[in-house]
């Protein structure tokens, strides 16, 4: 059983999640959520935000960073590339990092991992370079290691994210198509070494098939794994664990 600590990780849709902590402050990664179609209409007001994480520049990550950067002022966080557009945006509190940093954010700490992707930003009939797309290792309130790997296929390093950081819970994509499928995300949970894993960037559109079942059916030979197959709304939390469908 996942032992959250505390903390409350919120399935937006898509590969967007928010992430509550036990004071309350609020952690947004790749916020896409007014054009989400998988976003439940209920959860599209943002109240509040603490911290923004983004993880590439591709509309479905990004699309609604300048808007609530501007709106709540929280720290956003993004490679160097896309933390300058978000910055000509006028998006104040913007930090541009690489990977391999490590930074504290108010109560989290983070480290921007590998992730195999492109990063193209789309800026009115332009696409214009956004660095390189990552993926963020989560430090939460309690000592919870949360790995967002954001769009990517498997890539063996992999392994060094695994041993380097050892997240206990992994939020991995598995629509094929534009990331990795159940298969390549099956062979990834087995470099990473985790053994909790929320499947994400799936069934949104009809170009990403893959979907939990295939991965369950790809696992199956990993010993000890969960997997908490969530419904666009739902969490996983000690507050919240009606939610978690392991």
């Amino acid at each position: 059983m996942l032992q959250t600590r505390g903390n409350k990780l919120t399935w937006l849709g898509h590969a967007t999640f928010r992430i509550t902590t036990p004071s309350g402050k609020i952690i947004i990664v790749d916020p896409w959520i007014q054009g989400n179609p998988a976003c439940p209409e209920a959860l599209k007001k943002v109240d509040h935000v603490d911290t923004l994480l983004v993880t590439h520049g591709h509309f479905d990550h990004i699309a609604d960073a300048v808007d609530l950067g501007k709106q709540h002022k929280p720290q956003t966080v993004a490679i160097y590339e896309t933390a300058v557009w978000l910055q000509s945006k006028d998006v104040p509190n913007t930090i541009g990092m690489n990977k391999g940093g490590t930074m504290k954010v108010g109560e989290i700490e983070i480290t921007m991992v590998t992730a195999s992707h492109s990063c193209g930003i789309t800026d009115g009939d332009k696409i214009v370079y956004g660095g390189e797309a990552a993926g963020y290792i989560i430090r939460l309130p309690g000592g919870l290691n949360v790995y967002h790997a954001g769009d990517t296929a498997v890539f063996s390093d992999m392994k060094i994210i695994g041993d380097l950081y050892a997240p206990e819970v992994a939020l991995l994509p598995i629509g094929d198509f534009y990331t990795m499928g159940p298969k390549e995300a099956a062979y990834a949970i087995k470099l990473l070494g985790v053994k909790h894993v929320i499947p994400m960037h799936f069934g949104t559109f009809p170009a990403l098939p893959g979907n939990p079942e295939g991965l369950r059916e790809a696992t199956k030979d990993i010993p000890g794994l969960e997997i908490h197959t969530l419904k666009p709304g739902e969490s996983i939390g000690e507050a919240h664990a009606a939610g978690s469908k392991g």
